[in-house]
């Protein structure tokens, strides 16, 4: 029953997932957290983290932790399967028409109009995370993690190389989090 209901979400966050990774980020967190609530914000937020932190698209990754942690190996698979499943099968429809639709006027019109869609559904994800819905829930955003962003932007301004500053990052977070983890 949960790989069913796993592929169904999953494949209807693929279908209608415009606008990459970061823009699926609020359809993945209301199937999987509001709908059938998997995952508490928490969770949801820290496999958004692993996500992000390994290679590869971040709706890929975590669909694949997603299910995984719901329905172990082939959760994993099917949550997979099913989120590349409908850009797989666009693109190989699409892929034999692409020259004709290239310069098409009205697909190009199409496609202006859901940048702002695209918009929204990222900065929907930066809210969902920034002010999540549980109650009880005090990780994110807190002091430490200001600490660090601020620390991360000036660090850019000062053009640190970005994998030092995710090294350092990852230093501060193990330092500050293990210490609280620990009182």
């Amino acid at each position: 029953m949960i790989l069913w209901q796993l592929f169904v979400s999953y494949l209807k966050i693929g279908f209608f997932g415009f606008g990459g990774g970061y823009a699926m980020l609020s359809l993945i967190q209301n199937e999987v957290v509001l709908q059938h609530q998997w995952l508490t914000n928490a969770e949801f937020s820290d496999i958004l983290a692993i996500s992000q932190m390994t290679p590869g698209p971040i709706a890929i990754n975590s669909a694949t932790y997603i299910g995984y942690t719901l329905a172990g190996v082939p959760g994993a698979c099917v949550a997979t399967f099913s989120v590349c499943l409908p850009a797989l099968t666009i693109m190989v429809l699409l892929t034999r028409f692409f020259l004709k639709l290239k310069e098409n006027p009205y697909l190009e019109n199409v496609i202006s109009a859901m940048r702002p869609v695209m918009v929204g559904m990222i900065a929907a994800a930066v809210l969902m995370l920034m002010f999540p819905q549980d109650e009880g829930m005090g990780n994110f955003p807190d002091w430490c993690s200001w600490v660090v962003f601020a620390g991360c932007l000036f660090g850019l301004w000062k053009k640190v190389n970005p994998i030092l500053l995710l090294l350092l990052s990852a230093l501060f977070g193990i330092g500050i989090y293990g210490v609280v983890c620990w009182i």
